[in-house]
């Protein structure tokens, strides 16, 4: 797919975020300008309706304007925090703070069939809402999965569920390339990838059994390294997932790969996932640039030799290590025709690109048409780093992490560095 790194700035407009106020309960806070203005399409504005919250993850929105936001925070450093915050949508740019609860940290929360499913990064609860999509008791969720496999790498649970009572979960790997040595250079793969068995893939459990766990789910999809971001696509009825990318071709195998092709190798893969589908990591991996699936230099691949017959193919292939971390389908009628149907990705932004400058920190948006993508991709939401330094350095003031859809068709996104809430509308 085209890059569109360049041409973004032409066709977008800055629209500032100014003054912006919102409010908790007993204080009203008033915000000056903030950090980061967004550059956004022509007619399109953002606000900051939320700050300083803390890590936050995945978002997950009523027809009632609440807003339940998950946060990933350090329960040995903040003994009192919660995972999740309710937030209240005034309308007008303000949010109020309804509730926080939730004793587990972690990334994934979704409502579905009059629940709201929240996940830790080992297991995924469930809470009953009322008809106004409230939490009924926050102080007793029902568990529903358990004993997943959580190892410091690629730990966060994303979560959805489809219209037949599955919930799906993100398992990713905890390795880069299942090396016998993990990121160790000139260590070969594991034969057979002992890591597939309990990661890396997407299990498919009961959204309605507790207590589940393993043998208990069905492995959906497999050879996926790590997926955050993920949706339901409503006209094709699947399921759509984003994946990271592995890492290091050139410090772990520097006679083959140079840096700069370390640095944008390999792809970040939307994919489009029916029951059995194998993307096959960690045996190979998809090259943007030479639009082939390539074996992993860890299971005899030299950069060029093919690989992975049976793998699936990439929907959408984008640059490398952008970090994609949240999912999109836009179902609403507030943005532009153009926009119905079509995916918008939060990209978190990279670590491990250098020499090349780090890139990422923006949102983007990729058409579909029937179904399938149409055409390139485009840069939507930019600057949530704050300025073209802080992009090439890393060092982002604000990194895009979570998407979901307003009552009245903006949508949000959540910033995982400082705690913000954005909402992007659109007005003729």
């Amino acid at each position: 797919m085209k890059n569109k790194f360049l041409i973004t700035s032409l066709l977008s407009t800055v629209a500032v975020v100014g003054l912006l106020s919102f409010t908790t309960p007993g204080k009203k806070h008033i915000t000056t300008a903030t950090p980061a203005g967004l550059k956004l399409p022509a007619g399109f504005k953002a606000d900051v309706i939320a700050e300083g919250l803390g890590t936050t993850r995945h978002i997950a929105a009523t027809p009632q304007g609440d807003i339940y936001v998950k946060s990933n925070f350090n329960a040995r450093r903040n003994k009192d925090a919660k995972g999740i915050t309710v937030l209240h949508d005034n309308g007008d740019g303000t949010t109020t703070i309804k509730a926080k609860f939730g004793d587990f940290s972690g990334t994934g929360v979704y409502i579905k069939n009059g629940y709201l499913y929240a996940s830790s990064d080992e297991e995924v609860f469930r809470y009953k809402l009322n008809d106004k999509n409230e939490v009924i008791d926050p102080t007793k969720p029902e568990r529903i999965v358990t004993g997943l496999i959580s190892r410091h790498e690629h730990e966060a649970k994303a979560i959805l569920l489809d219209n037949a009572g599955n919930l799906y979960v993100n398992i990713g790997a905890y390795s880069n390339s299942c090396q016998e040595k993990d990121r160790q250079k000139g260590s070969m793969g594991q034969k057979g990838c002992p890591i597939l068995d309990s990661a890396a893939g997407i299990w498919q459990f009961k959204a309605d059994k507790p207590d589940q766990h393993y043998k208990d789910g069905v492995r959906y999809a497999t050879g996926l390294r790590n997926v955050v971001g993920m949706d339901w696509n409503t006209e094709l009825n699947q399921l759509f997932v984003m994946q990271h990318g592995r890492d290091q071709l050139h410090d772990i195998f520097p006679d083959m790969f140079t840096v700069q092709q370390s640095a944008l190798l390999p792809a970040e893969c939307l994919y489009a996932i029916k029951p059995g589908d194998n993307a096959g990591w960690p045996y190979i991996y998809y090259d943007q640039q030479q639009h082939k699936k390539i074996l992993a230099p860890e299971y005899g691949g030299d950069g060029k030799k093919t690989g992975g017959e049976n793998a699936i193919d990439p929907a959408v292939a984008f640059p490398g290590h952008l970090a994609p971390n949240g999912l999109l389908f836009y179902t609403g009628n507030q943005f532009p025709a153009r926009y119905k149907n079509g995916a918008f990705i939060a990209f978190h932004g990279s670590w491990n690109r250098a020499p090349e400058p780090q890139a990422g920190y923006f949102v983007v948006f990729q058409p579909f048409k029937d179904g399938k993508p149409f055409g390139d991709w485009e840069v939507f939401a930019d600057n949530f780093a704050g300025s073209p330094e802080n992009v090439a350095s890393g060092r982002a003031e604000h990194r895009p992490c979570g998407l979901a859809q307003a009552a009245d068709g903006s949508i949000y996104v959540t910033d995982d560095s400082k705690g913000f809430i954005y909402k992007i509308s659109y007005k003729k």
